[in-house]
């Protein structure tokens, strides 16, 4: 199948694109961000005010370089951006549009987060198949007009997500006891400040970590900005123990590091929640926590015990594999599904 993949041409968007190379489709990455000039302000632009305008200024570009390629499939990934004047264009090729959405377009607590998918849940209307990650998107796709809609959970890569082959610079450069790679959010500055305060030995990746009021307290654990390509991956397998905090705003059960974490080989230490007990065996295959307290005490036995982090490392490796979230049956899974509900309509 010849599929244009509307998304950023990086991060797990790019991980998505290369699972469905290797699902024998013909894929080609139409990347929107790449008509925009690289400035700051336009950054800001996108994250603050969604892209106003974009839906007008991109839609030609994007339909030109989509209809050249003669697809009989597009696959929209995030989508933050992709408003209804693209969408209408798009429908005049007359084949399945996906869109797959792996945030929380409808958490509309935060402005910024309202703002920046506005033309998302504009364009819902005109998908012929909407998928989301979070639960309660469900109804909420459905309600904003979405014809068809399927919720899958997030999902590890299986080949960035797997094993890699370390060097004597990696341990040198990654090696951890308790890491945490993300960027800054207003409730995950006390949280880590706190655990530094309880002594745990915590690496700290990310971006936008100054802007901590608790930065004088969490600078020194900071080792750097966020990563995007495989020293993400390193960085987890070099940790013995991995954290995994939920988003506040997002309202999220479970995170893309709840699969990642323990198919690299680290001891998932997540915070508990309906999904992540759905996933993992407490205590034996993961290990959760509801503060920052019972976060430190648990951190704090574990590294004392490497026969039981290993142990847990193993079972929670060997249930990831069971559970079988990863990219590629989940794009299949997908693919057929839009593909059967095509079929009924003809």
């Amino acid at each position: 199948m010849r599929i244009s993949f509307i998304g950023p041409d990086r991060g797990t968007s790019r991980q998505r694109a290369n699972a469905l190379v290797r699902l024998k489709h013909e894929v080609t990455i139409v990347d929107p961000r790449s008509w925009l000039p690289r400035s700051v302000w336009v950054d800001r632009w996108l994250v603050h005010a969604g892209g106003l305008g974009i839906d007008g200024m991109l839609c030609r570009h994007i339909y030109r370089e989509v209809s050249k390629n003669k697809p009989n499939f597009i696959w929209v990934d995030h989508g933050a951006y992709i408003g209804p004047e693209i969408l209408k264009y798009l429908r005049r090729l007359e084949i399945p549009i996906v869109s797959y959405a792996n945030d929380n377009p409808f958490a509309e607590s935060v402005r910024s987060m309202r703002m920046r998918f506005n033309n998302y849940r504009r364009a819902i209307p005109y998908y012929d198949f909407v998928v989301v990650v979070f639960s309660e998107n469900v109804v909420q796709a459905f309600n904003a007009g979405a014809k068809n809609v399927k919720r899958v959970f997030l999902s590890a890569d299986e080949i960035e997500h797997s094993k890699h082959i370390l060097t004597d610079e990696d341990h040198i450069r990654f090696d951890s006891d308790v890491s945490y790679i993300a960027q800054w959010a207003p409730e995950r500055g006390p949280f880590i400040a706190r655990l530094i305060e309880l002594g745990v030995p915590i690496s700290l990746w990310g971006d936008r970590w100054q802007r901590a009021k608790e930065w004088p307290t969490i600078k020194k654990c900071w080792r750097g900005p966020g990563m995007f390509d495989d020293r993400y991956a390193k960085v987890i397998q070099c940790t013995k123990v991995s954290l995994c905090l939920l988003s506040k705003i997002a309202r999220n059960f479970h995170t893309g590091r709840s699969l990642q974490i323990p198919m690299l080989g680290s001891v998932l230490c997540a915070e508990r929640s309906v999904e992540h007990s759905m996933l993992y065996e407490e205590g034996t295959e993961a290990i959760f926590w509801s503060d920052a307290e019972e976060c430190a005490a648990l951190c704090h036995e574990l590294l004392a015990d490497d026969t039981r982090r290993a142990v847990i490392a193993r079972r929670g490796h060997e249930r990831a594999l069971r559970n079988n979230y990863f990219n590629e049956p989940m794009l299949a899974s997908i693919i057929e599904a839009a593909m059967n509900v095509r079929r009924e309509k003809q």
